[in-house]
């Protein structure tokens, strides 16, 4: 699968911050995708069950539990984006996790804008313990 707009973008000349942009949607949208082939049910329940996924605390465990699969390339990635200097921390998050979830979003951004499709669907089974 390639990406949804495909215009030219290289993504290594990104900020991590703007991969981390990306990023958010794309693991939102795994998240999404995932909750709504899972059965049919009111939208309010599927976005909580949503938030409850990709608030930065539920995406700085999944980093747990994936970042020992993950290549030289993809760590490199995720210390930009957690080392990254944000001007803004979201109520009721803390520091650590917020900067790991930062981590975590560029590396989703990097790969999709790569168009590593396949690598990421293999990193969200991981996550959601499919593999």
């Amino acid at each position: 699968m390639e990406r949804l707009f495909n215009g030219e973008c290289d993504p290594r000349l990104l900020s991590p911050l703007t991969l981390a942009f990306v990023g958010d949607c794309v693991f939102e949208l795994f998240v999404r995708e995932r909750l709504v082939c899972a059965g049919n049910c009111p939208v309010n329940a599927l976005h909580k069950k949503s938030v409850a996924q990709v608030c930065c605390s539920a995406q700085a465990q999944s980093l747990k539990t994936i970042a020992s699969s993950l290549t030289e390339e993809e760590t490199e990635i995720l210390k930009r984006g957690r080392n990254a200097h944000t001007n803004h921390l979201p109520k009721n998050s803390n520091p650590a996790d917020y900067h790991a979830a930062t981590g975590f979003e560029a590396l989703f951004g990097y790969l999709y804008l790569s168009g590593r499709i396949d690598r990421l669907r293999e990193l969200f089974q991981l996550i959601c313990g499919e593999s």
